[in-house]
Formats: C-alpha cells, structure tokens, sequence
C-alpha cells in the first residue's frame, strides 16, 4: 500500500470527481490553509456546527445518541466551549475508489492551540462529506473558522481492489450531505 501524490490526487479529481470542489493548490494567504497538497489534500470545515451542550444532562450513548445534546448554530466562525466539542462537515464531497483507503489527520495549527480533529478512515467506494468532531481540550473557549482548512486527507492505495466496499456493504453513513449524528 503505498500512499498517493499530489499529481494522483489531481487526476482523480479532475477524471473521476473524487473531491468536489477540488482547489488545485495551497491556499494560505490569511486562512489557515485548504487545498492540494504534495501528499494529500487539506479539506476545509463548512459553517454548519453542533455543538455538544449539557442543557439537559443527558448521558452520551452510541447506541441511544440524542440530538437534542446539540444546539445547531451557522456561521463563519463557531465557538467550542471549555473540554466540549463540535461536530461539523467538510465543505467538499469526497468519492472514494474501490482500491484506496484514505486517514485523517487534523490541522497542526489547531492541534497546537488544543483543538484535536477526528475522523473515521474513509473506507473504499464511500462518498459524502465528510463529518468532522472538533474536540476543544482546554479550558478556554476556541474558534473554528468556516471555509478554512480543517483536516488533511492521506490517500493509501491498496495493492488491488477490496472484494466488498463500504458500498457493497449498504454502510450507513453512505452519501451524507449534512453534518450526521451517530446511527446504529
């Protein structure tokens, strides 16, 4: 498994769709950055938030997960309360091909402020956008910036196809378009 340039990650973005919007090249100037990479892609973070909030004391359960542990908020910046988080998505779409399998690691500029980024491997032939869990670890309050590099995709490329995808599988979180709770 060998992981894929910057000239394949173009190419299948411009042949195949893999990423929509696709932005061809880094893009720093004032933003923390968004785009190709020499190896992966930096995705960035649209300006729909959930917010975890303790309103109603609620337990946080996987299989019993309720959205009303949220409050659902839009803009160019979100605000992450003290050792909280905030799920969000991807502004791009990602369509993944049957014989790659991509990681996410978050952002050294919010890692180095106490913001980490999580996110499931993106398994082969999944698409959606992607969402994104911002988890603020300190005890002060911490931005998020809408439209700006969030994550940085890596793409693995497996030796030959898989004999069952994500999508052979029917996997729930197939095509999401909006920011998606857990789902058993």
């Amino acid at each position: 498994m060998g992981i894929m340039p910057d000239s394949w990650i173009r190419e299948m973005a411009q042949t195949q769709a893999m990423i929509e919007p696709f932005v061809e090249s880094q893009k720093r100037e004032g933003v923390i950055s968004f785009g190709l990479s020499s190896y992966g892609y930096d995705a960035r973070v649209a300006d729909d938030f959930k917010i975890f909030t303790d309103v109603d004391s609620a337990v946080v359960d996987p299989k019993s997960f309720s959205p009303q542990s949220f409050v659902n908020r839009q803009g160019p910046v979100c605000i992450i309360p003290p050792n909280s988080f905030v799920l969000a998505r991807t502004v791009e779409y990602f369509r993944i091909p049957r014989d790659v399998l991509v990681i996410c690691l978050g952002k050294s500029t919010y890692a180095r402020c106490g913001i980490i980024v999580n996110v499931t491997p993106l398994e082969p032939e999944w698409e959606g956008h992607v969402t994104l869990e911002f988890s603020n670890t300190t005890p002060l309050p911490a931005r998020v910036y809408a439209n700006e590099g969030a994550c940085q995709f890596l793409f693995l490329k497996g030796e030959g196809p898989c004999e069952v995808s994500y999508k052979d599988r029917g996997g729930k979180y197939m095509g999401q378009k909006d920011v998606t709770l857990p789902k058993l």
